[in-house]
């Protein structure tokens, strides 16, 4: 193979290898989006989301960058081989190692930048107005309002502050048709008081002294910021048993 095939030859596997890789990226996209038009339920939506949106987004993204890469090896390649051949070789570890910083880049994007808009798309779709069944729509309840349509045990997991769960009621007040939702706090990220990035996560919760029936009890929620690495512990104080039974 002669010079100028193998600079063509190279220049189209580098152009092929990008534009598959960009895409992979906007396939990713787009079925991740298509996932969520289909699914018409608001906390089935929100759970899909919370659990899987970081990752779609970090592969896709990924994929991205890599393309990127692989197309810069193929720009000027004739160019660069007119000077030294293995110039073209040189900017290839340039390029993986740019690939890696690119890399670091991306993921601190994802993990640190990213959550900050994510919490804020999951409470929007948290606060959509819910639809019943005869296609009325329902009014989510305060808190005042919902403990009379949960059950003793749900009353209890929300006022015992461990794991911290929370419930949101929605009702129809034209049928009185009513739905439920359960939500776990303790999986959510909040905003690290240190570095101010939604890195802030509950690591581990410990009971310092158990609630009785006539007292209250200690519980320790140990965060730590996957950022920037500060850890804090913050004391709440979980009702007395007796204040938990409706």
């Amino acid at each position: 193979m002669d010079k100028t095939t193998y600079l063509a030859a190279w220049d189209h596997y580098m152009t092929l290898g990008s534009a598959i890789f960009f895409g992979i990226g906007l396939l990713i996209f787009l079925v991740y989006n298509v996932i969520i038009s289909l699914i018409k339920d608001p906390k089935e939506r929100y759970d899909y989301v919370s659990t899987n949106e970081i990752r779609f987004f970090w592969y896709a993204l990924l994929a991205v960058v890599i393309g990127f890469c692989i197309f810069l090896n193929s720009v000027g390649t004739a160019t660069v081989a007119s000077r030294y051949e293995w110039l073209i070789y040189v900017r290839l570890i340039v390029t993986g190692i740019f690939a890696i910083i690119a890399y670091l880049f991306t993921n601190s994007t994802v993990n640190i930048y990213y959550p900050r808009f994510l919490m804020k798309r999951l409470d929007r779709i948290r606060n959509i107005p819910r639809i019943s069944p005869e296609g009325n729509k329902m009014r989510r309840l305060s808190e005042e309002e919902e403990d009379e349509h949960l059950e003793e045990h749900m009353i209890a997991e929300e006022e015992s502050l461990v794991h911290s769960v929370d419930y949101d009621v929605w009702i129809d007040e034209k049928t009185g048709h009513k739905k439920i939702e359960k939500y776990f706090d303790y999986l959510q990220t909040e905003e690290c008081p240190k570095c101010g990035y939604y890195t802030l996560k509950i690591v581990s919760e410990e009971v310092i002294t158990p609630p009785t029936s006539s007292e209250s009890g200690i519980l320790h929620k140990h965060y730590k910021c996957s950022f920037c690495g500060h850890k804090e512990i913050r004391k709440v104080t979980i009702a007395a048993l007796s204040a938990n039974v409706a």
